[in-house]
């Protein structure tokens, strides 16, 4: 996981259909309910001086959801100087005050996705929490590659079975499930909190979508047993900071919890090391193991892939900032000793 205790659970979320923000005219603007250009511009500036990265996007974000509407709309609201949707003044105060409840919490540096209850990742959005990592946009480049390997096998075999270790709040699994058509996908998860999350998203994706995931609580370095040698893809996104490694952002150090950040041992790869193995047992001859790492441990990944003897073709590739961000192997024919590219 790539390197956020804190505050209440997430507001309720909105509807499904985004309540339009209405432009209103300028006596009406007067009620007390000041203009969404206003409230961006307030929670922005509160915002930058607690030094979030993304003052403005977060701010819009933010009001987006105590709106309970989408940011386009919030968007455009400010650029026309709108008001707030008003009930003689009622409503829009109410928004206001929720609103700048969820300023105070960001600017503590409570992760925005526990503000609002959801992380997007690729096309979906993943209701996330207390109690679950959350996924981060250089891991999208590593659902891909899975996906487009997951793509090949059904193209070549008209089916694919692909596995997701330490599935977190499923983002991967989902991903692969919801992109490829005709592919098969197990998730695995142990740790109870993350777990649930997982059961949440699996259920919601595939009430919205038909997809299914196949999740299982387990071990990652033991599950899925009767698997063995039959998987065409094993991803993961395990633990892997190391122990020293301390997250620079409190949204990351103070409330991802910390068993889906430290990967133990010295290197923080004592994890990926029993994740890495059972991928090996897992895969059929020629299936592709892709596990995300820090950007400073790919040398050592590598050499971590090809100490099992299970793996060939080891590579690292990068995210789309360039920065090495995945091993990814081919499961060998017969054990090959340490080679590695």
């Amino acid at each position: 996981m790539n390197p956020t205790v804190g505050g209440t659970g997430p507001l309720p979320s909105g509807p499904t259909a985004p309540e339009p923000l209405h432009q209103e005219p300028a006596h009406h603007e007067r009620v007390g309910a000041p203009s969404v250009a206003e409230l961006v511009r307030e929670g922005a500036a509160r915002l930058a001086t607690a030094g979030i990265a993304t003052p403005r996007v977060d701010a819009e974000l933010l009001l987006a959801h105590a709106a309970r509407t989408d940011r386009a709309q919030v968007v455009r609201a400010a650029i026309l100087g709108a008001a707030l949707p008003t009930d003689g003044g009622q409503v829009a105060l109410e928004v206001v005050g929720d609103y700048r409840e969820l300023l105070a919490r960001r600017a503590d540096r409570v992760p925005l996705q526990h503000l609002t209850g959801l992380a997007p990742f690729r096309h979906l959005e993943l209701e996330v929490g207390p109690g679950v990592f959350v996924p981060r946009p250089e891991t999208e480049q590593v659902a891909q590659v899975a996906i487009d390997e997951a793509l090949a096998a059904v193209a070549s075999r008209g089916a694919a079975l692909v596995v997701d270790l330490c599935t977190g709040s499923g983002a991967i699994a989902l991903a692969v499930a919801t992109e490829v058509p005709g592919a098969v996908v197990h998730a695995v998860e142990l740790d109870r909190g993350a777990h649930a999350w997982a059961e949440r998203n699996v259920a919601a994706v595939h009430a919205a979508t038909g997809a299914v995931v196949h999740l299982v609580r387990g071990d990652a370095r033991t599950a899925l047993t009767g698997s063995d040698g039959s998987c065409d893809v094993v991803v993961s996104n395990p633990p892997y900071v190391p122990p020293g490694a301390v997250p620079h952002d409190p949204e990351v150090a103070l409330h991802d919890p910390q068993v889906a950040l430290y990967g133990l041992g010295a290197d923080g790869l004592e994890v990926p090391r029993g994740v890495t193995a059972r991928a090996g047992e897992l895969l059929r001859v020629g299936g592709l193991y892709v596990m995300e790492h820090a950007e400073v441990q790919a040398e050592s990944a590598r050499e971590m892939v090809a100490a099992t003897g299970l793996f060939d073709d080891i590579r690292t590739h990068a995210d789309l900032t360039g920065r090495p961000r995945m091993v990814v192997a081919r499961r060998a024919q017969v054990s090959v000793g340490t080679r590695r590219s």
